[in-house]
């Protein structure tokens, strides 16, 4: 099992019908509920419909508070039509006598930090969810709708220009711990180290196989194809070939010892979506030191160690 497992990102499940009799219990037992925001006015005031219950998240109680500015605002709207975590803090009754709630995500999200700053450390296996990608990279809500970066270039050995070659809004992912700044509350993750080392993903093909695969880099000397997202091989130039463009290739050899594939363009193919679920090799525990390279490869080795940052 991931390593946040006890505080999952927002939104993996439905939430239930709710009666007032559910959220009376709530109140007394502090239990974190999830629901659909509905709207969110000019004051960032959020709104959601509990069943006949009518509920509110003030401004303050949105998210939590080390985020702030600019960042603060889009956080609150971005909730619009998405699930949120909360507790309900107290029920009353409106004008008419209908019943309505006063509810928390603030005190979640700062409970969960509170979890993760004990418990999570660089090299932990989490889950995810992808909630916004940028070219630098995709933000992931790791739990309680707190949210870590996973830098492009920690997305998978193959090169990739944007998180949305490999990953959809919204999609379920895994990744690991990088460096979590405690003080600042802020995590980066890596997500390379779980798709499998260069001979793990080697080892699913032979010389001779025909293959898909995704044009990656166009250089002078030939082309990267990714043959799997920790995988690519180099085919000769080609001047029709684009970054992107799908292809069959025929794998001519394979050598762990450079950690290279030679590969033949067949024919373009149209580009590939990317896959619903991905190659994970690994999916829980506490990683310390992960390398990519054979034993007897003649390159300097790639690694990556995880350390706690002083």
């Amino acid at each position: 099992m991931p390593e946040n497992r006890g505080y999952l990102p927002e939104g993996l499940s439905a939430p239930p019908l709710y009666t007032l009799e559910m959220l009376r219990r709530a109140v007394s037992d502090g239990t974190v509920l999830e629901g659909t925001v509905q709207r969110c006015d000019g004051d960032l005031n959020l709104y959601l419909q509990l069943g006949r219950i009518s509920a509110k998240i003030p401004r303050e109680e949105v998210t939590a508070p080390w985020i702030s500015g600019a960042d603060r605002e889009i956080a609150v709207l971005s909730r619009v039509g998405k699930q949120v975590c909360f507790t309900v803090e107290s029920l009353s009754a409106d004008a008419k006598g209908a019943p309505t709630a006063l509810l928390s995500r603030r005190k979640v999200q700062e409970q969960a930090m509170e979890e993760m700053r004990r418990g999570l450390k660089p090299g932990a296996v989490v889950a995810g969810k992808v909630v916004r990608m940028e070219p630098f990279g995709a933000f992931v809500d790791i739990g309680r709708g707190i949210v870590a970066l996973l830098p492009t270039e920690y997305i998978s050995a193959a090169r990739i220009r944007h998180p949305n070659e490999r990953f959809r809004a919204g999609q379920k992912i895994l990744a690991v711990v990088k460096v979590f700044d405690r003080e600042n509350r802020r995590i980066t993750l890596t997500h390379k180290e779980l798709l499998g080392t260069w001979l793990e993903n080697a080892s699913r093909f032979s010389e001779g196989d025909t293959v898909r695969g995704t044009v990656r880099g166009v250089m002078d000397y030939g082309c990267f194809v990714e043959l799997a997202p920790n995988l690519s091989g180099l085919t000769d130039q080609r001047e029709d070939l684009r970054e992107g463009d799908g292809v069959s290739v025929t794998i001519r050899s394979i050598r762990p010892e450079r950690m290279k594939i030679k590969l033949q363009v067949i024919e373009t193919l149209p580009p590939a979506e990317p896959p619903e679920t991905l190659p994970y090799w690994i999916t829980d525990g506490v990683l310390d030191r992960w390398v990519y390279s054979p034993a007897n490869c003649e390159r300097p080795p790639v690694v990556t160690e995880f350390t706690e940052v002083p």
